[in-house]
């Protein structure tokens, strides 16, 4: 059994590291939040942030970021909707560094997005994480464990 929270590398899916748990913390007066500290080491090289669809902020390490941005160069949509996907998600993204304490800076426009005030649930989702405001954590956590076992069956079928 693993303790909720560290992170454990497995072998295959790129050699990656898989980021687990989550954690309540609060927001300092200048937007700051502490990385939990087993994730920590990962996020050396940088994060980078981004609004996520539900509400919430998304962090990736660097090297994550960099995969993901690789795969939008490519594809089988139309190039004008490629330019409009990489514009809504590289123009709100946020290339960040922790500090010596192991905290990110939040930026303004990403609380907000996240309605995320004075404390956050640092929430490990594979190879990224999240930052969601407490209330909503709280509702997407039920609705996601409600259909995880469903969305699992989904997958088995295939």
């Amino acid at each position: 059994m693993v303790e909720s929270g560290k992170l454990w590398r497995p072998v295959g899916i790129r050699g990656v590291l898989m980021f687990f748990g989550a954690f309540v913390y609060k927001i300092d007066e200048k937007g700051r939040v502490p990385i939990p500290p087993k994730f920590r080491d990962e996020l050396r090289g940088g994060v980078v942030l981004t609004p996520g669809v539900e509400k919430c902020i998304i962090a990736y390490p660097l090297p994550e970021w960099t995969n993901l941005a690789a795969n939008l160069t490519t594809g089988s949509i139309t190039r004008s909707k490629l330019r409009r996907l990489n514009r809504a998600i590289f123009a709100t993204a946020f290339s960040l560094n922790m500090d010596a304490q192991g905290r990110i800076a939040l930026p303004y426009q990403l609380r907000e997005h996240a309605g995320i005030e004075d404390e956050a649930i640092v929430a490990g989702a594979n190879i990224y994480f999240e930052l969601w405001n407490k209330k909503r954590w709280e509702e997407e956590k039920t609705i996601s464990q409600e259909q995880a076992g469903q969305i699992i069956e989904s997958l088995e079928r295939h």
